[in-house]
């Protein structure tokens, strides 16, 4: 038996071609999503649980995605928010009403009756099922996951680093935070070969090049000496920190990151360093802890001692220190 013929897809009425047109007409072109990432209020939660200190793998699987998925959004962000944190207000369409909307126009409920159900205009629910319909076979099929990722799309602003557009502060803050040494002659002095930067964070301080680097906080306060009277030559640490540690900036050159005092290559959250225990001190072994049989030496585990071995001997002794 041979194999079928491929069913013909019935062609959408004119009248519903050209309502799509005119849907995309004031939109840029978008790529196709295949499957498309999680949704604003997952990312979210990933970021809030960074914020707390968590790692990257527990927030990722506290949040329902990979460990992989969850270390490339905290890479490419440069361990910084990429979102804002806070709640969106109720006048965009969320989640879960997309979802109850998709659900209800599978049963061929009628556009009124979706809006009565979930509380918003019937001209609402009519332009999300217009706009952010999936339209891959010709027809207007609305799905949640896809709509959501069609508004999401749809609300980006990207706006361009001031660095990547001001080619005269781009230069005057890279050639501060290479901080190349030079001799006497103006020549730079390369010092010691040092290996390729492979994106990790602190490398080495052996493998660190010769530099007397300035911290972005002093660039940007010494522009306000060197150009008083020319605003455009403006900018704040933090929007250097951000060019240096966030992936696409493209405004920065990223091996300028092991010139930064750290040598941190992206951003540690504040509560995630403040989790890590200083050094190898604990409660347990603070002396102020020390049980009170320890202090008559009576065992010989309970001795403060010293080892010392002299190299033409070989001898080695335990000291008791009696009187500390």
């Amino acid at each position: 038996m041979g194999r079928g013929k491929q069913q013909k897809v019935p062609e959408a009425p004119a009248d519903a071609r050209r309502q799509w047109a005119a849907d995309r007409a004031m939109r840029p072109p978008m790529r196709s999503p295949g499957r498309p990432e999680p949704s604003r209020a997952v990312q979210r939660d990933f970021w809030r649980r960074i914020a707390s200190g968590v790692t990257t793998a527990e927030a990722a699987a506290a949040v329902g995605v990979s460990w992989p998925v969850g270390s490339r959004w905290f890479r490419h962000a440069g361990g910084m928010p990429p979102i804002s944190l806070d709640e969106p207000t109720g006048r965009y369409l969320s989640f879960a009403e997309r979802e109850e909307i998709a659900l209800l126009r599978a049963q061929e409920i009628g556009v009124r009756e979706i809006a009565r159900r979930i509380g918003r205009d019937a001209g609402t629910i009519s332009r999300e099922l217009r706009r952010n319909a999936a339209t891959r076979r010709g027809k207007p099929v609305y799905r949640a996951l896809v709509a959501q990722w069609k508004a999401q799309q749809a609300t980006k602003r990207p706006k361009t680093a001031k660095l990547a557009g001001n080619d005269r502060l781009r230069e005057y803050v890279q050639d501060r935070l290479a901080g190349s040494v030079r001799r006497p002659d103006g020549t730079i002095v390369t010092g010691p070969k040092t290996p390729a930067w492979k994106g990790l964070n602190k490398p080495h301080r052996q493998d660190r090049r010769w530099a007397t680097a300035w911290s972005p906080e002093q660039i940007s306060h010494r522009l306000h000496a060197d150009f008083p009277d020319d605003e455009s030559m403006r900018i704040s640490h933090e929007a250097i920190y951000q060019a240096l540690f966030i992936e696409g900036r493209g405004a920065l050159k990223r091996e300028l990151v092991t010139c930064l005092r750290t040598g941190r290559a992206l951003r540690t959250p504040r509560a995630r360093s403040q989790n890590k225990p200083q050094g190898h001190v604990t409660a347990d072994v603070v002396l102020s802890e020390r049980p009170a049989e320890a202090g008559d030496r009576a065992v010989p585990g309970h001795w403060e001692g010293d080892c010392a071995t002299r190299s033409c001997t070989n001898l080695s002794g335990l000291t008791d220190w009696r009187g500390s």
